[in-house]
């Protein structure tokens, strides 16, 4: 086994995840931090660089085997500078988060937007299998995508390479939090699928979710999924609904992208077959003959650890680039 480590992290808005990472993949360590937001999350770099500190310390490790930290950052990104322009949820804007955590850790640290990241972390050691055309899809709080074309993960010219969450899929639909009207994540995130199932519990069909949100006061993605799988009407009708603009927004990506696999990660992703027979059965609708022939739906198979993936496999690739190993 490689005496090389890699740190990799992955900042999310309840917590922070960690890990140390053999060159081969291996878990040597992992484990979780809460995210201090408050004062605009000015605690959250000191607190992991603390952390990682601690580890190495438990861990007897020789700190100059950690070669890199590779850091996973939700909003837009610039990947190139390490400078997060805005993470809404965690209070940064115009953030030097790369240079900031090397004077704390002095190695070197990679930066990229959470979601290129577990595309990377997937795609290494999950179910992307080393695909050389790839789009992660991540449908959690929000909806994001990493996308790996022709090998290379797709960025951008400053940094929104991906933000298919903010797909206008009706121009009049509900409020974003870009700001913004009808992004596709005001309907596929689990807040959006939250949202879509209250406004229909006072509709005579909402039988189950009615049901559900009298008996604990609150519904949950995972109720309107539950209920769908029941026959419930109305929550047959939000999958539906969820399913369709979902399929036709990954299909025109996949027109323009032509990749060999789509894979579906984030919470919502525990609905599982279900809803990935939905999605594929719309976008089957929608995309183009020979497009379709090329894609293979599947489900994420990291969980919760894409990202401390991705960030050892982002530092794999920065240092080779820069024929450092």
């Amino acid at each position: 086994m490689s005496s090389k480590l890699y740190i990799g992290v992955d900042i999310g808005g309840t917590s922070v995840k960690i890990a140390f990472i053999h060159d081969d993949g291996t878990i040597l360590a992992k484990w979780e931090i809460p995210t201090r937001i408050e004062n605009n999350g000015q605690y959250i770099l000191t607190d992991i660089a603390s952390s990682i500190n601690e580890h190495v310390s438990k861990y007897n490790l020789d700190k100059s085997k950690l070669v890199g930290c590779g850091v996973g950052a939700p909003g837009f990104v610039d990947s190139k500078e390490g400078f997060v322009y805005q993470a809404v949820n965690i209070g940064w804007k115009n953030f030097d988060l790369s240079n900031r955590l090397k004077a704390l850790i002095s190695i070197p640290v990679f930066v990229e937007n959470d979601a290129n990241l577990a595309a990377l972390g997937e795609n290494w050691m999950g179910s992307g299998r080393q695909s050389n055309d790839l789009m992660c899809v991540t449908l959690g709080t929000g909806v994001g995508a990493g996308i790996i074309s022709n090998g290379v993960l797709i960025s951008g010219a400053n940094g929104t390479g991906g933000e298919i969450g903010h797909i206008t899929v009706n121009a009049d639909g509900a409020p974003c939090n870009c700001g913004r009207n009808g992004c596709l994540e005001t309907v596929a995130s689990a807040t959006g699928i939250i949202r879509l199932a209250i406004e229909a519990l006072n509709r005579p069909e909402a039988g189950e979710l009615k049901a559900r949100f009298e008996a604990k006061g609150e519904l949950t993605a995972k109720d309107v999924f539950d209920a769908a799988k029941n026959q419930d009407q109305k929550a047959l009708e939000i999958v539906e609904y969820i399913t369709k603009e979902l399929g036709l927004s990954l299909s025109n990506l996949a027109i323009a992208l032509n990749p060999e696999r789509i894979v579906i990660g984030g919470g919502v992703s525990k609905a599982g077959q279900f809803l990935l027979d939905g999605i594929e059965k719309w976008f089957n609708h929608f995309s183009l003959g020979r497009t379709k022939e090329a894609v293979k739906f599947v489900i994420a198979s990291l969980g919760n650890d894409a990202g401390v993936y991705g960030g050892a496999y982002l530092v794999k690739q920065n240092l080779k680039s820069k024929e450092i190993v």
